[in-house]
């Protein structure tokens, strides 16, 4: 009677990583790093040594962390000041986020000063060079299989967190050092072509964007001229009650204008009882009355709830929305809701806070409304232009999104050991 032997770390490299080549093995964190979270929030404390620091975003949104980027200006306690004052080498991670699944983003921290340090909301993990290449490991925790785990160990409701005790639970994989300086030196290589690829397609949007923006300007000679928009919109504001079971919720793009909420974003649950949200019918034009200096306004698509705090506007029977929402969101038009906001501070010194349109004051800025005729020709022609110009948009958008999927996917692929990068490198 043969007696079958359970081996819970096989169990576990299995579960998490798959099948690793052989000679390699899977460890947890702490083996082969020293991993802690930061407690350095944004203070400047009189007394207290100046420091930078080195914050969420710096990581979130960079691959590295180098000495060009804008870090805060703070201050620390000399005993932060050793504790959290990053190296060469270190991955710093974000360990908090909103949802489980955007958690433990990594960027490698290429400069280091005596006056540099990690801020809240963010882990240092500090490789043993004996064990494990700094960009190996970098690169290992930047793969699905560690955001797996991490999605799986984040603990919390409204904001998730992986907490200090489980930060070095998790289980990487680990080929030789030789192997891992091959796989680091191939990734390094791969994915700079890929950002690359990425970095030109994200500057073609943005040209694409700019290009969309100025088609608009032909209706700009319309602003400031002719009568007030009270005469061709009334506020509406009905709440939906009950209604609001029923209803999509939609929200209000800079880009896109009205959208459903679900289409700009996964992030954000909806709140269970929505009655006191307003409602709107297909054809009212919306505005996010806090972000309309930035053009966030548009044509509800479809009947809906918005948020209370956007304003609901019903256009005249003569006047097209969707021409008319056009002509809103000019670059004259958003320059005569700049100079109505409302707020605390002033837009010359970038201090408003809460800056808002109040609704009566929009309605005050003049436009000079053509007759229908007119609307529908100028409105057929943008809508002509701008068509080709999403299309390229959404083309390029597109490849950037599998260039983005095909990098995850090589990372994973090559610390795992799902092929030889140096096999791959010859062939190449």
């Amino acid at each position: 009677m043969s007696v079958v032997v359970e081996d819970p770390v096989a169990d576990r490299v299995q579960k998490w990583l798959g099948d690793i080549p052989s000679g390699w093995s899977g460890v947890r964190l702490f083996e082969v790093a020293d991993a802690w979270t930061s407690n350095v929030d944004k203070h400047t404390v009189e007394g207290q040594p100046s420091v930078r620091l080195c914050n969420y975003v710096d990581v979130y949104k960079n691959a590295s962390i180098v000495g060009s980027l804008d870090f805060m200006a703070a201050t620390a306690t000399r005993e932060q000041i050793r504790k959290f004052r990053i190296r060469r080498g270190d991955t710093l991670i974000t360990k908090d986020s909103e949802t489980a699944d955007d958690i433990g983003v990594p960027a490698f921290v290429e400069y280091e000063a005596n006056d540099l340090i990690c801020g809240y909301h963010l882990a240092i993990v500090r490789p043993f060079t004996g064990r494990v290449v700094p960009k190996f490991l970098y690169w290992a925790l930047g793969s699905e299989p560690i955001a797996r785990q991490w999605g799986v160990i984040a603990a919390g409701v409204t904001r998730v967190g992986i907490r200090s005790t489980d930060l070095n639970k998790v289980t990487i994989p680990l080929p030789t050092l030789g192997e891992q300086r091959a796989i680091a030196d191939y990734l390094d290589q791969e994915t700079a072509q890929i950002d690359a690829l990425v970095a030109k397609q994200e500057e073609f949007v943005g040209l694409l964007r700019e290009r969309r923006s100025r088609a608009r300007e032909v209706l700009a000679d319309r602003v400031n001229h002719g009568e007030r928009l009270r005469w061709f919109l009334s506020e509406i504001d009905h709440r939906a009650g009950t209604r609001a079971v029923d209803l999509p919720l939609l929200s209000v793009s800079i880009d896109w204008g009205v959208r459903r909420r679900e289409e700009t974003t996964e992030k954000l649950s909806r709140a269970e009882d929505l009655g006191h949200y307003k409602s709107c019918l297909k054809g009212d034009i919306v505005v996010n009355r806090m972000r309309a200096f930035q053009g966030a306004l548009g044509v509800a698509p479809e009947d809906g709830v918005v948020s209370p705090d956007y304003a609901v506007l019903r256009v005249a029977s003569a006047v097209d929305s969707d021409w008319l929402s056009e002509l809103m969101r000019t670059k004259a038009f958003v320059g005569e809701i700049i100079l109505r906001l409302r707020g605390i501070g002033g837009m010359d010194s970038g201090n408003v806070r809460t800056p808002r349109i109040n609704t009566s004051d929009l309605l005050k800025i003049r436009a000079n409304v053509p007759d229908e005729d007119i609307q529908r020709t100028e409105l057929t022609n943008l809508v002509a232009e701008t068509a080709q110009i999403d299309a390229l948009i959404t083309r390029a958008e597109e490849h950037i999104t599998l260039a983005k999927e095909r990098r995850a996917a090589l990372i994973t692929a090559a610390v795992t050991g799902q092929f030889d990068v140096r096999t791959a490198r010859k062939a190449a």
